[in-house]
This record gives C-alpha cells, sequence and structure tokens, in this order.
C-alpha cells in the first residue's frame, strides 16, 4: 500500500507541471516606516532536533510519516523523512546554495520529486530576509523582502511579535504559503505548507517528548 501511494505520488508530481498560478497582491495594509533592515525566520534555529508528524497532499495521493529536521551548522540542516511504519524514504542536507541527497527510497527517485522537496525545504529553511517596503494591517507587521525574481511577504503577530505567516512569490505569481503556529521564536507547534500552483499540501505538527517515548 505504501509503494502505491508513492507511485501515485511521482505521476501526480509530473503532472503538476502544466498547472499556472496566479498573481499575488498585498491588501488590507498601508505601507509604514520602519527601522528594520532584515528580519529572520528563527523557527529551525536552534541546534535542537525539530520532529514532527508530516502529512502529504498531492492531488488525491497522501502520504504520512515523521520528519526530523536538524541544525547541522550556521548555513546547513539535514531532513529525514521516515514512514508510520518507520522505514526512511528520504534524507538529505539542504542550504542556500548546496543540496546532497544521502538516500531516497527507489520509489522516490524521480528528478520531479527531489526538484519538489529540494525547493520547498529551501524556502522553508531560509532564515534571513533583507527588508526593502514595511506595510502593517490591523494584526501584523509586514515586511516585503525581494531579491532577483523572487519576493517574500514575512507576516509578524503585532502582539507577541512571532513569525506566523511567509508567502513566497516568484515572477509576481504566489507560489508558497507557509503558515505557523508557535508559542517560541525558536519553534513551530504547526506548519502549513500550500502550493498556490499546485494542489500540494504539507503539514507538520510537533511530536512532544511524551509522544516520543
Amino acid at each position: 500500500m505504501q509503494r502505491l501511494q508513492l507511485q501515485n505520488l511521482v505521476y501526480s508530481l509530473i503532472v503538476l507541471l502544466f498547472i499556472s498560478c496566479n498573481s499575488y497582491k498585498l491588501t488590507g495594509a498601508k505601507p509604514i516606516q520602519s527601522s528594520e533592515k532584515t528580519v529572520e525566520n528563527l523557527y529551525f534555529s536552534s541546534g535542537e532536533d525539530y520532529v514532527y508528524k508530516c502529512q502529504m497532499d498531492i492531488y488525491k495521493n497522501h502520504v504520512s510519516g515523521i520528519l526530523i529536521i536538524k541544525k547541522l551548522n550556521e548555513t546547513t540542516h539535514r531532513v529525514a523523512m521516515t514512514s508510520d511504519f518507520g522505514n526512511k524514504l528520504i534524507d538529505f542536507e539542504i542550504s542556500e546554495n548546496d543540496f546532497k541527497l544521502n538516500y531516497v527510497l527507489p520509489d522516490l527517485d524521480k528528478n520531479m520529486v527531489i526538484s519538489f522537496l529540494r525547493n520547498d525545504f529551501r524556502e522553508l529553511l531560509k532564515r534571513k530576509y533583507p527588508v526593502n517596503e514595511s506595510f502593517e494591517n490591523d494584526n501584523s507587521k509586514i515586511y516585503l523582502s525581494k531579491t532577483d525574481h523572487k519576493a517574500y511577504y514575512l507576516f509578524f503577530n503585532k502582539e507577541n511579535g512571532l513569525l506566523k505567516e511567509i508567502v513566497y512569490t516568484k515572477n509576481n505569481k504566489e507560489k508558497i504559503d507557509f503558515t505557523f503556529e508557535a508559542k517560541k521564536h525558536i519553534f513551530a507547534d504547526s506548519l502549513n505548507l500550500q502550493h498556490k500552483d499546485f494542489k500540494i499540501n504539507i503539514k507538520l505538527f510537533q511530536i512532544t517528548e511524551t509522544e516520543q517515548n
């Protein structure tokens, strides 16, 4: 059953190449003056293991397992995922400029799958964002960071200062929406990664120490 699900996932990813996405416009916010030159996503900045229950939905295909993210140094993280039965699915090291594949299950060893995971986790684990413009609405301070053809809108909760959303765009097209629930700046209790051009959704839920034992 697990192998059939993985094969269906691969086929779905190939089909997704032919789907387009919509332009993104920031609405309901006003420009403000800000002294912030750089903002950061600190959720994966600790040296401790980040362990999550992971649910992947790609069209009608569902894959679940355990995802572990480990910061190796200031630039590189290691990401490993196992199935619910404890079988290793993929293991890789990633930074902004480098990618090293340590292991991948043969059923997942397809260029499209590897590219999809590499790109998504590279965006998720990106830490520093130079600020080009600042905005605010009733609930959030919003920082726009531009680099090449990419733009990131980072939403920080006004009350507690925690990062709650990142909207990633490319060529002015909305690509991925990351939303976070957190109580600390360095750890997200849950995360939702939603593609806007593909029907791809990844959800991560914190595994507590009790659940791991």
